[in-house]
């Protein structure tokens, strides 16, 4: 294994607040999963800016780390390191996020999350295996009544058939109680000797009066949870009143014959008909609406992984698949939301002329194509958004398709094109090929509302930046140049701002302004040249050729607009003392960021000195820096 992750595994332990802090960690495809005892511990803006880190996210109660696809390695070296400063599992003292109130959407997205996610590669790799089966019978390469057919069925089914054994195994661990003890308990439930019970059909009971329901439980999954839900309070008042040189032998014991016999006469048979309330779900909507479940994944799964919330729906699939034997809920309509995003980062990346843009939008647009779709989200849908919106609305027509056509899944795994064998089955290849159609579709549609949003936006942009680089070069005048304070409030050194790239100068020369009042005004005559979407920063050039980046705080990038209200649009002339924005500074605040307001000019280079004002409280249009060119 490479060790050329180790600094990054060890810069993400240390600033998730120490091994201290960590109470749980795994991950998915693309992220660590930390489940930390305080989040306010981790420094989450650290985290986000190491090389190696697309984005963080806090969602459904655990501290999640995009990493992507190579995050398997990363996370065996944040194992090692962990496991080097002495990490256990075990909680140590200080405050605990399960004291915090939590919403119980974020408790039940939690759950789900971390008792399927561990098991996620094993479905898949059993999917695959389906899917290859599958494939060999509906080329007659495979003769179903062939004993090559009943042993690559079985490796197939094995992962499905011991599913209980396996989510009985991930459920105790996040309850924390012995996972080995409950995988026993879900093999008594799976146990050959009960399903050729269930096989016979004659009446069982116990002690001659207690009923067993017979119920197949191997493929099933919402009985052993509830088994286990049941079982971790009784283990736990085991092991309290149990003395320590008895309980190895008969908390065990004792758990075996309780929740045996509870799981096989009550839990059990209470969670498959649970199973068939859901299985009268999907019946319904198949036979009703079936365009709408496909049409919504479709169309707002995407925007689920961006919140770190989609892994809460994947049970659907898995529900539907061991209650009918198919998925129609949940795996299309994921399968073309991510081959929409993945199309609309890859046009982004082919018609760009920005270099960095071309790399990041071809190189994520071909992983989002595969089924991993966090590369292209966070580091170029998002924040462009109209390659967002171009997927979305292409996954949404191709989840349309699919489910005014009933398109199924038969196995579980991979939500990339090579998913698609999984739609052969039934002994048919008729949802092979309309899971074909649906991808032409929303490859098409997002293909094509990427190119126009692209002309509207990217395209435009560049071509002003190459007409303003040939043709635009600003006039610098020789005069001095007055700019007067865009803010009411406080004027301090641009050195004090805290932000390293404002403060080191890196962008140019200026100052800062801590404000007083929520009205931004232009500083002088000039033209609006830079107006962000997010509405947190506005560049104008002045008559004299005199460009000013006016910043409204720190990183309120992220606010994404929120809190801010402009009053003018790129390309507006403006006269002085003009208001150009009005933000809520408190409430900027009390979100958590730093109101200070960079002042700077962005082509200081061409002037031989900038001459801040030498005083402290200034208002709107008094005098705050004085520009003055050099001598030609």
């Amino acid at each position: 294994m490479s060790r050329k992750y180790e600094k990054l595994a060890k810069d993400i332990v240390d600033n998730v607040g120490g091994i201290s802090n960590i109470e749980s960690l795994h991950h998915c495809q693309t992220r660590l999963r930390f489940k930390l005892k305080n989040n306010s511990l981790a420094d989450k803006e650290t985290i986000s800016e190491l090389d190696g880190v697309p984005k963080v996210l806090i969602n459904g109660g655990m501290f999640q780390v995009v990493i992507g696809m190579h995050v398997a390695e990363v996370n065996e070296e944040v194992e090692k390191y962990m496991a080097s400063k002495g990490f256990t599992g075990g909680n140590t003292s200080g405050q605990s996020d399960s004291d915090e109130k939590k919403k119980p959407l974020d408790v039940v997205a939690d759950f789900v999350s971390s008792i399927f996610s561990p098991i996620i590669p094993a479905l898949a790799g059993a999917g695959m295996v389906k899917a290859f089966l599958a494939i060999l019978v509906t080329f007659n390469l495979v003769d179903p009544a062939n004993q090559t057919y009943v042993i690559i069925n079985m490796i197939g089914d094995a992962t499905f058939a011991f599913l209980p054994i396996l989510l009985g195994f991930t459920t105790a661990q996040k309850l924390k109680v012995n996972p080995y003890l409950a995988a026993v308990v879900a093999g008594i439930m799976v146990h050959a000797t009960w399903g050729g019970l269930v096989e016979a059909g004659n009446p069982v009971d116990l002690f001659g009066f207690l009923p067993l329901y017979l119920v197949r439980y191997t493929n099933s999954v919402i009985p052993i949870i509830l088994v286990v839900l049941v079982q971790a309070p009784i283990e736990k008042f085991l092991n309290k009143i149990v003395p320590k040189a008895l309980r190895l032998v008969f908390v065990p014991m004792i758990l075996f014959m309780v929740m045996g016999v509870l799981a096989l006469s009550i839990i059990g048979p209470a969670g498959d008909y649970i199973g068939a309330i859901f299985t009268s779900g999907f019946t319904w909507l198949s036979e009703n609406v079936s365009w709408a479940p496909a049409l919504a994944m479709g169309g707002l799964y995407s925007l689920l992984v961006i919140f770190g919330l989609h892994h809460g729906l994947a049970p659907l699939g898995f529900i539907q698949l061991s209650q009918m034997g198919y998925d129609s809920i949940f795996g299309p309509g994921v399968l073309l939301a991510n081959v929409g995003q993945g199309t609309a980062s890859l046009i982004v990346g082919l018609l760009s002329k920005d270099l960095k843009t071309k790399q990041i939008g071809t190189s994520a647009g071909i992983t989002g194509l595969m089924g991993i779709t966090e590369p292209a989200l966070y580091g170029l849908n998002v924040p462009k958004k109209y390659p967002l919106i171009a997927g979305l609305i292409g996954g949404a027509a191709g989840g349309l398709f699919a489910g005014i056509t009933a398109t199924r899944r038969f196995a579980t795994g991979s939500s990339g094109l090579p998913a698609v064998v999984m739609y052969i089955g039934d002994n048919s290849m008729r949802y092979f090929y309309q899971i074909l159609i649906a991808l032409a579709i929303t490859i098409t549609v997002s293909a094509i509302a990427t190119v126009v949003l692209f002309k509207r936006y990217d395209g435009k942009e560049e071509t002003d930046k190459n007409v303003k680089k040939v043709d635009s070069e600003p006039i610098i005048s020789n005069d001095d140049v007055t700019i007067t304070s865009p803010v009411n409030g406080r004027v301090i050194p641009l050195s004090q701002v805290n932000d390293e790239v404002f403060s080191a100068g890196l962008l140019g020369k200026g100052v800062g302004v801590e404000p007083s009042d929520n009205q931004i005004v232009a500083p002088f005559d000039g033209v609006i040249n830079t107006l962000f979407p997010t509405k947190h920063a506005i560049g104008i050039v002045s008559d004299s050729g005199t460009e000013v980046l006016i910043h409204i705080g720190i990183e309120t990038v992220e606010l994404g607009g929120k809190y801010f209200e402009t009053h003018v649009k790129q390309g507006d002339y403006v006269k002085r003392g003009q208001l150009l924005v009005t933000a809520d500074f408190r409430k900027i605040s009390e979100a958590g960021y730093n109101t200070q307001i960079p002042v700077v000019i962005i082509n200081s280079n061409d002037y031989e000195n900038i001459e801040p004002v030498n005083i402290s409280s200034i208002h709107i249009n008094d005098l705050l820096m004085k520009v003055h060119p050099k001598l030609v």
